[in-house]
């Protein structure tokens, strides 16, 4: 690996962290879903060695709950379905794929509870939080379709 590889990774993972310690005061609005596409559109297979930076930062940052293992496969989860479209370039679909990301967040996210409580406490933990759900779905459509080609232009030329 190269050492501009290197530091792209580095920022990358920096960046992230630092966009979602700058948003967290507002519940489930954050640019780290948009940054996760553009990142695995762009940087392909670098995106994995980036969320592991930011997985780790997190953990540092705030502790290693039971949230942070949603983390160890949420964001991986969204990486996969971006190599899956990796091809497409729309900042509609990819607005659209966004929102849905942030509407079954919430979902994935309770299944440790299944191991922990059982069905009953994750399907639990999964209703009460729908209304941040719908918030995550529809904050992550506005910012990818506002955001997606300023920031896709950005970050590819960085990949030069």
């Amino acid at each position: 690996m190269k050492v501009k590889d290197m530091a792209v990774i580095a920022m990358m993972g920096a960046i992230l962290v630092t966009l979602q310690v700058a948003f967290a005061f507002l519940p489930n609005v954050e640019l780290v879903s948009l940054l996760v596409i553009l990142s695995t559109l762009i940087f392909k297979r670098k995106t994995i060695f980036i969320l592991a930076i930011f997985i780790c930062l997190e953990g540092f940052i705030y502790g290693l709950g039971l949230w942070w293992i949603n983390y160890l496969y949420i964001w991986y989860i969204l990486y996969f379905i971006c190599t899956l479209f990796k091809n497409e370039r729309s900042s509609w679909f990819w607005a659209m794929i966004s929102g849905i990301y942030g509407l079954v967040y919430g979902l994935l996210c309770s299944i440790p509870n299944i191991f922990i409580g059982g069905f009953g406490a994750a399907f639990a933990y999964w209703v009460v939080g729908i209304p941040f759900d719908i918030t995550h779905g529809i904050a992550n459509f506005i910012i990818t379709l506002i955001l997606f080609k300023p920031l896709y232009h950005i970050l590819n030329r960085l990949n030069k």
